[in-house]
């Protein structure tokens, strides 16, 4: 059957429509000969952007880049085996992010199924493990109903990423076309008990404490969180690399629970009477290896809000634990708020924020084998737009920017809670399609650069007006860090030989500057956020100023 007898009514057709008809206009590939039917398909859908990518872990993170910034599906196709294998790291990122991803991943032809066909992989025992739900159609009639389903498993609860597999042999069979819309469900509500018990200890507590997660990255969340605190004049403490959520120059911002938190800081915190863990699954890092709160039994009262009851209580006894929006119960919790603040409480603020202004204040190391990063991010602080978006890689660069760079609305943070390097550029480029209106900051390491760093053509492609500031220390600092604690002066395959960054840059069309010198920095900065175009800074980085 050829193309013009399926009139647009293929099973591939029945996917993408139901795909765009819940708001995917963008989709992230490295082209394969598994899924002709599907690229043929999206050639009827001029709605639909089509970016194609040169690695399919670049198009991943692109993918998972635009699923945050939307709530809406990151939408990924790549080819059987290999294509599907470098995609790996984007259904791990998703998963680890909390990101609403569907990878569509073209499998050899159904006859030839579980037979150790060409580049075959069994993905529901490939991503069974990570992955929200993975299905393999086996029945064209199937294709529109799978991607139904997987908009909503994609989002519901806990987002995360689902893989849907497609025999090619199946994405051109003819189908009946389907119209079929998705209603949103009511968001999860706190029941009254809940709510009381919640208001009570509020009420009560002199030292509360709440910990803001991303369950918060939602239309009007940061707003509703903002007004909560004020109104209760509760403290702010916000998730691993959630800085973007809380206006960090805000009175009650309190700092981060990441990476290396000071014990000093800690130690205060341990003195709060009550925790407010409010759209966050508590992870390993942002509980700081499970000691704050202490798990399982807390030491003070804790209120767990996340709206996925498997998250709830999954690792900390809670003493109120709700399933529901924490957009919605801290709304519900401004219907009756106090007359006045008790002094204590706010004693007790203006010491937890004291605490962070010490921790956040720019450090004064000195070094002599190359230029301090933290010095271009103070310069970048100083002339950054109000509503930059900063995209950053993996890497001992980025330790700057969440310790003292001070993020406030509109700005945004791009990070990656995996810790995936070779997401900065990637999500950098996606931030920029997505996103047109605002200035992107790409900050990555050497390292992190050689991974994804060939995507960078798509800026110039499409003209973004990204400023990549590279990282250049010759290592992969953050391991080499590890080492020098553990086995110091044994390093091992820490080190490396690199390109001229600035010459592949140039090659690639970006103008390039190179900073061997902490006087060019605010000058390079600035001719790079006032471009207009893609822009590439070099910073020849010191090394041993982020060793132990």
């Amino acid at each position: 059957m050829n193309h013009d007898q399926l009139a647009g009514n293929s099973a591939a057709h029945a996917l993408l429509k139901v795909l765009n008809d819940h708001g995917v206009d963008r989709v992230y590939l490295v082209p394969g000969e598994s899924f002709l039917g599907l690229l043929d398909a999206l050639s009827d859908f001029p709605q639909i952007d089509v970016v194609n990518c040169r690695h399919e872990a670049g198009a991943g993170f692109m993918a998972c880049a635009d699923g945050r910034l939307r709530q809406i599906p990151g939408v990924l196709m790549v080819s059987r085996g290999p294509g599907a294998s470098h995609a790996a790291i984007a259904i791990h990122t998703a998963e680890q992010d909390a990101i609403p991803l569907i990878m569509i991943v073209g499998q050899i032809p159904k006859a030839d199924l579980r037979k150790r066909a060409f580049q075959e992989i069994d993905y529901r025992a490939m991503y069974g493990s990570i992955a929200k739900w993975v299905f393999e159609v086996t029945d064209p009639a199937q294709m529109a109903e799978v991607a139904y389903k997987a908009i909503r498993m994609a989002t519901a609860g806990t987002p995360g990423p689902v893989v849907i597999s497609v025999p090619e042999d199946l994405q051109q069979q003819p189908v009946q076309a389907v119209s079929w819309q998705a209603r949103p469900h009511d968001p999860l509500r706190a029941s009254p008990g809940g709510l009381q018990r919640v208001r009570q200890l509020l009420t009560d507590a002199q030292r509360p404490l709440i910990i803001a997660g991303g369950a918060f990255d939602e239309p009007g969340g940061r707003e509703a969180l903002l007004a909560f605190a004020e109104a209760w004049q509760v403290p702010v403490c916000v998730a691993f690399r959630r800085h973007d959520l809380f206006p960090n120059s805000h009175p009650l911002f309190v700092g981060d629970l990441g990476l290396a938190n000071p014990a000093s800081q800690l130690d205060v915190l341990h003195t709060s009477d009550l925790v407010l863990a409010l759209g966050t699954r508590l992870d390993d890092v942002t509980s700081q290896n499970y000691g704050f709160p202490t798990m399982p039994q807390p030491a003070q009262p804790l209120v767990h809000c996340y709206p996925d009851p498997r998250v709830v209580g999954l690792n900390f006894a809670a003493e109120v634990g709700l399933a529901c929006q924490p957009k919605g119960l801290v709304e519900e919790l401004m219907r009756d708020v106090p007359e006045q603040v008790p002094q204590a409480k706010r004693s007790w603020a203006r010491q937890l924020r004291e605490w962070h202004e010490q921790i956040a204040a720019w450090p004064q190391k000195s070094a002599q084998d190359g230029v301090r990063f933290f010095e271009v991010v103070r310069q970048l602080k100083k002339w950054a737009p109000n509503d930059l978006r900063i995209c950053l890689d993996a890497g001992t660069f980025a330790a700057p920017v969440y310790r003292h760079f001070g993020f406030d609305p509109p700005q945004r943070l791009m990070a990656p809670l995996s810790g995936a390097m070779g997401y900065g550029t990637p999500a950098a480029l996606a931030t920029a399609l997505r996103e047109p209106e605002h200035p992107v900051v790409c900050m990555v390491g050497d390292g992190g650069f050689m991974m994804t760093g060939n995507e960078m053509i798509l800026a110039v492609q499409r003209r973004l007006p990204i400023l990549f500031v590279l990282a250049n220390n010759g290592s992969y600092a953050s391991i080499r860090i590890h080492q020098e604690r553990a086995y110091p002066g044994r390093s091992s395959g820490t080190d490396l030989f690199n390109p001229d960054f600035s010459a592949i840059a140039r090659g690639f069309g970006l103008q390039v500057e190179t900073v061997t010198d902490e006087a060019q920095i605010e000058t390079a900065l600035r001719r790079g956020l006032q471009s207009g175009g893609p822009y590439f800074i070099e910073v020849m980085t010191s090394l041993k100023v982020t060793l132990p």
